[in-house]
């Protein structure tokens, strides 16, 4: 057995970019410490819930190995069903014709009994086969209740010394054909959200937008990702980077604050670790990767109480048609509901 394989368990790990963190030194609700030093996991959920988790062993490794049973696509129920999905559509759109927003992404939660044993570093070894993403990773900390898998493909912060960049995605088909005037239109929106919220902790003139609507593929479907820059001020920190910037503008909408409103009236349970931010800080050479945390599962409970979650959305404009915003969801949950399901990844095309 290898030193990655005997860390399937119960052990306090992280996982990102082909390095392992462990040996677990120090958990902290205070973003602040990401500016002292160490090698940290960050966690920060869609409702504002921050982890970080400082490692003193940080090494080049392969994902630990594990079993996964697999979840059948059958076990999973969603917090919303198709009516009450769509309907919700339509009272967005009322809201967009009064005035109240542009955008606003409508996300679902979806559910799945987990036996007590199962092991997400296992399902995180399908997802690298399955559905491989730039910015995938693994967080695990038991005592802490945390227990995340991410194969997301959207940059929430990247950064290196003062320089910060973000990878906004809005606008997803099934190939690039699919893609339509209101998927660059929304686009567009959010990119300008963006900038508005670096543009609060950045050096004056220094926001740019190197790459705007960009096709990017990815498994079993594209997106639109447009790139945005920034210099930090020299006293803005993480505190001040995550309060001018989170939750991340291409899941919440435009404005942001109304957004923000319309979800918490529509949505009928937290979003958790979906659409928040996940990801690792490296405090002594300044660089940072945080992915928005979308196609990402994460499990709650014990025992034969133990939950595995997946969540799904769609940005709603004017433009939007209620049925095709529900698809969108569907399109985007379907292949990672297929790798969770079996080992067979042969069979997930």
């Amino acid at each position: 057995m290898s030193s990655t394989d005997a860390l399937a368990g119960s052990e306090a790990l992280a996982w990102f970019g082909g390095r392992l963190g462990t040996g677990l030194t120090d958990v902290t609700d205070d973003p602040a410490a990401l500016d002292s030093a160490g090698w940290w996991a960050v966690l920060v959920t869609f409702e504002g819930r921050v982890v970080c988790a400082r490692f003193d062993d940080v090494r080049v490794a392969p994902l630990p190995a594990a079993g996964w049973p697999g979840v059948p696509e059958e076990a999973w129920s969603s917090s919303l069903d198709r009516p009450g999905y769509v309907e919700r559509v339509a009272r967005l759109r009322d809201g967009i014709a009064a005035g109240d927003y542009y955008q606003v992404n409508l996300c679902r939660v979806l559910s799945a009994p987990l036996g007590g044993g199962a092991d997400l570093l296992g399902l995180a070894g399908r997802l690298a086969q399955g559905n491989p993403a730039p910015y995938a990773g693994v967080v695990r900390l038991p005592d802490h209740d945390i227990d995340v898998v991410t194969a997301s493909p959207e940059l929430f912060l990247r950064r290196q010394g003062d320089r910060v960049a973000s990878g906004p995605i809005k606008g997803t088909a099934t190939d690039a054909a699919g893609l339509t005037a209101k998927d660059h239109a929304e686009n567009v929106m959010i990119v300008d959200l963006v900038r508005n919220d670096l543009g609060a902790v950045a050096v004056t003139g220094s926001v740019d937008v190197p790459s705007l609507t960009a096709v990017e593929p990815h498994p079993g479907l594209v997106h639109l990702v447009s790139t945005v820059t920034a210099t930090l001020r020299p006293e803005a920190g993480w505190t001040e980077l995550l309060a001018a910037t989170f939750p991340p503008g291409s899941v919440t909408g435009a404005p942001k604050a109304a957004s923000l409103s319309a979800i918490g009236e529509l949505e009928p349970v937290p979003r958790g670790p979906y659409c928040g931010a996940v990801g690792w800080v490296d405090a002594d050479r300044r660089r940072a990767t945080l992915a928005v945390g979308i196609r990402t599962f994460w499990a709650t409970g014990s025992g034969d109480a133990r939950q595995l979650h997946l969540g799904t959305g769609a940005g709603i404009t004017w433009g939007s048609d209620p049925e095709a915003e529900w698809a969108e969801t569907e399109l985007k949950a379907r292949r990672l509901r297929r790798v969770a399901a079996s080992g067979d990844l042969s069979a997930h095309g």
